[in-house]
């Protein structure tokens, strides 16, 4: 493989390397702690677009993981930013909670159900039939369609819920337009998280648990990539994908020999 540049610059999933279900795996405390230390620029990435980054900052506090609001990048921002970007001052029918709907209004767009240019879809543990029959109507009618991230199912207590991927696929059954996913593993997501950290590729690194998502994304934005097997993918899945990670590793835990501290710690 290509020899890279040392790593200055972090970008790491959440569920599933930082914690897990409901729990901070062993490390991330600590994986948390050196990168603040080092001064290196970080972002904690997540497919989740129900909560802004301060809700997120605060429930990673409760478990121990002193992330600062600031450090978390979410598909519902990076949706935000995109549609500031393409249409800027916008409008856009939404289903989705405070993560989503926030980011849009702070993004300049309008939220309406009157004609929008896009219909904006994220994750809610709520799915309204009558949202999601609104936004066909609008989706029939010429709005465009966006999707805050393509995953199929979600986690709870109770087991698998349906997710935005899943939501997403019923409506373009029922109208035949497929939705932009934003969020991974759409490289755009990376790209918007190295713009964040004014980081380089050749010198970032991407650790995530998910071989579909994290580790594709961060291959195809040219991230030096570490899965870890603390969450979805298992190591003997690994070789049956086309492409792989940089580094395999148990867990995060594994990761911190990997950053410098100028703390001297």
């Amino acid at each position: 493989m290509t020899e890279r540049k040392p790593i200055e610059y972090w970008l790491s999933d959440m569920d599933g390397v930082l914690v897990h279900e409901g729990h901070p795996i062993p490390g991330a405390d600590e994986f948390i702690r050196r990168l603040t230390a080092s001064g290196k620029r970080f972002l904690v990435l997540t497919n989740n677009s129900i909560y802004t980054r301060r809700d997120l900052s605060a429930r990673l506090a409760s478990l121990g993981l002193q992330v600062p609001a600031e450090a978390i990048w979410t598909s519902a921002l990076a949706t935000a930013q995109f549609l500031a970007d393409q249409r800027p001052e916008g409008t856009a029918y939404v289903i989705g909670e405070a993560g989503l709907t926030t980011a849009l209004h702070e993004a300049g767009y309008v939220l309406t159900d009157l004609d929008p240019d896009y219909v904006v879809l994220g994750e809610t543990r709520t799915y309204s039939f009558s949202q999601i029959t609104r936004a066909i109507r609008l989706i029939e009618r010429g709005a465009r369609f966006i999707a805050t991230n393509p995953d199929p199912i979600g986690p709870s207590t109770e087991g698998s819920l349906p997710a935005c991927g899943a939501v997403a696929a019923m409506i373009t059954k029922a109208t035949g337009v497929d939705p932009y996913f934003v969020g991974k593993p759409n490289p755009l997501m990376m790209r918007t998280a190295l713009n964040r950290v004014e980081g380089h590729s050749e010198a970032t690194a991407m650790i995530g648990d998910r071989m579909d998502t994290d580790v594709v994304a961060g291959v195809e934005a040219g991230l030096e990539t570490i899965l870890v097997l603390s969450g979805v993918t298992r190591k003997e899945e690994v070789d049956r994908f086309p492409f792989r990670p940089s580094h395999v590793l148990p867990s995060i835990a594994d990761v911190l020999p990997m950053i410098g501290d100028r703390s001297g710690d």
